[in-house]
């Protein structure tokens, strides 16, 4: 009679994708901290027009320029107020959307079109393999910002032409990435392997190269969202962005701008927020990189059992 051994449970059950990556990110305690901040501007984007509009549009003659971290006043007056007596903090708060809507937006049309685009021409054999790397070329001729200060002073700058043209002007990074991976992807072995098996061309770009190349696409959208993001503050501080009584940051530093020698905090505290969600940005994207790719993703799991 054979007696067959039991393994005692443990009591150990698999994690789920969300603890996964909560547990990858308190692994790299910066990039823990860059999410939670940028938990925070998503939260003020969401929320913050919703309740606090009327405080940010508000104005109060008297406290013009009133200088930050006077304990007298309100909340609302911790940074400050500005030319028009509005507080800063809330402005801040508010204008969160604007900037948040408009990187999102350019970040999402551009990678969607400019990786569509790239598998396309990567995974083709014809002339479109031709055709369309050339297409980014053309965009890429011309200097981006540029681009959108001519289309911008022909065209009303509202909120969706600046996604519109700050995404015309990012589909060339997409494009460029995709391409490029697909014509490195497409002669593993399981791509071939597909192919014999009678795959058809659209099952095998979007069920076994796309997988592939999604990480690095994910990881320069994390990235340019931060780029976008720099683009529609310096278009604002032009003149030619978003214009009152809409709200951006750096519609927000272009309007301190001739206040700097008297009340610098008009233009800190909306630059201050937009380096931070940069450096935020910057420091997940570096993150993501490392969590996606099977080759390095070692170093934050070994990081974890060290501490533990």
């Amino acid at each position: 009679m054979t007696m067959t051994q039991i393994a005692p449970d443990t009591g150990a059950r698999p994690r789920s994708g969300l603890a996964t990556v909560i547990s990858l990110l308190w692994r790299d305690k910066f990039a823990f901290c860059a999410a939670l901040f940028l938990l925070l501007v998503v939260i003020c984007a969401l929320l913050g027009p919703l309740l606090l509009e009327g405080a940010a549009t508000k104005q109060n003659l008297r406290g013009r320029n009133a200088p930050p971290f006077d304990m007298e006043r309100d909340w609302e007056f911790f940074f400050g107020a500005d030319a028009l007596g509005r507080p800063l903090l809330v402005r801040i708060i508010v204008a969160a959307q604007n900037t948040m809507m408009i990187a999102a937006g350019a970040v999402f049309f551009s990678a969607l079109i400019g990786s569509s685009l790239g598998l396309a021409a990567g995974w083709s054999r014809g002339r479109m393999s031709q055709i369309i790397p050339r297409l980014g070329d053309v965009i890429m001729s011309f200097p981006s910002l540029l681009l959108a200060v001519i289309v911008l002073y022909m065209l009303d700058p509202s909120v969706f032409n600046i996604i519109i043209v700050l995404a015309i002007t990012r589909i060339p990074v997409y494009l460029r990435t995709a391409r490029a991976e697909v014509l490195e992807v497409r002669e593993r072995m399981f791509v071939q392997a597909a192919k014999v098996m009678g795959a058809s061309d659209l099952r095998i770009v979007f069920r076994h190269i796309l997988p592939v190349v999604l990480p690095t696409l994910l990881t320069i959208a994390t990235l340019d969202f931060a780029f976008v993001m720099l683009a529609e503050s310096s278009l604002s501080f032009l003149g030619i962005g978003i214009q009152p009584p809409e709200i951006t940051w750096g519609l927000m530093v272009a309007q301190g701008r001739p206040y700097l020698t008297n009340a610098w905090w008009l233009s800190f505290w909306p630059g201050l927020a937009i380096i931070l969600t940069t450096l935020s940005l910057n420091l997940l994207s570096n993150w993501m990189r490392i969590a996606l790719d099977p080759v390095q993703r070692w170093r934050l799991e070994m990081g974890g059992r060290k501490n533990d």
